[in-house]
């Protein structure tokens, strides 16, 4: 089931964010795993949330799952992606603990929204995001054809 919508959120002075109700409720611990993967991406400074099935699922730039001998450009893509993510549970109290240094790492502050992206969460500056709504919507058109060219190519 898709992660679709956005909600308004704020990160605690102990860097914990309270996962919005309209997500949980998509999230079924027993289908999509208990915990949490969070990983900075650098374009947009945002943090990416996959649940544990999905995160387990995926294989970076289309690896053999038990390659020794991986290319030196895929051996340092694996090691930057799996080297940065961590592994997050969620408390009583619906509530991740983001680590700190990936909250530098991207200058989150701490009025954040949390975006619905399909497959994963992303966790965004609220201004940066509300500041380029229109524009991404605007672009919105264009974005489809690239990622059609993209595909076709």
């Amino acid at each position: 089931m898709p992660f679709t919508g956005q909600a308004e959120a704020s990160i605690d002075a102990k860097q914990r964010l309270a996962l919005p109700a309209k997500f949980r409720s998509r999230w079924d611990p027993e289908r999509d795993g208990k915990t949490w993967f969070c990983l900075p991406w650098p374009q947009d400074a945002v943090l990416r949330l996959y649940t544990q099935r999905q995160f387990e699922s995926m294989r970076v730039g289309g690896s053999a799952p038990d390659e020794l001998t991986p290319t030196q450009d895929l051996a340092d893509l694996e090691s930057a992606i799996y080297g940065n993510t961590e592994q997050l549970d969620l408390d009583a109290n619906n509530r991740v603990r983001l680590p700190a240094w990936h909250l530098e790492l991207v200058e989150m502050p701490r009025d954040v929204v949390v975006i619905g992206a399909g497959n994963r969460l992303e966790i965004r500056s609220r201004d940066a995001w509300m500041a380029q709504r229109e524009e991404r919507f605007r672009n919105l058109r264009h974005l489809v054809e690239r990622v059609d060219q993209n595909r076709r190519d």
